[in-house]
């Protein structure tokens, strides 16, 4: 399983923009083959901070994502409402518990 975690600064007059943005994208990328989890939030110990959770079932299916027009759509929206560069992080995980997990 393929998890990234993206956080972002972005003005503040700009983060419910932004965010919106990336909420009004998340059904469409959420029914990519192998999206597990595409999480919008925003940040609130930053000013203007933003972030995002992915979880894909490989790194085939995120690099599909990465790849796709709906990412460049994004990309072209966000980026010039940034005030800093993203800050991305990839991970290989295997889950060691499903959604049926409760804690003890």
């Amino acid at each position: 399983m393929r998890i990234a975690h993206l956080t972002f600064t972005v003005d503040t007059a700009a983060t419910q923009q932004a965010l919106a943005t990336l909420v009004a994208a998340a059904p469409s990328v959420r029914a990519m083959p192998g999206c597990q989890a595409f999480i919008p939030f925003a940040d609130p110990t930053v000013e203007g901070g933003l972030g995002l959770i992915h979880e894909w079932d490989s790194a085939a299916a995120f690099s599909a994502y990465l790849a796709s027009p709906g990412f460049a759509e994004l990309n072209a929206t966000l980026r010039p409402l940034m005030t800093a560069p993203p800050v991305s992080r990839r991970f290989e995980a295997e889950p060691v518990c499903d959604a049926a997990c409760r804690p003890a």
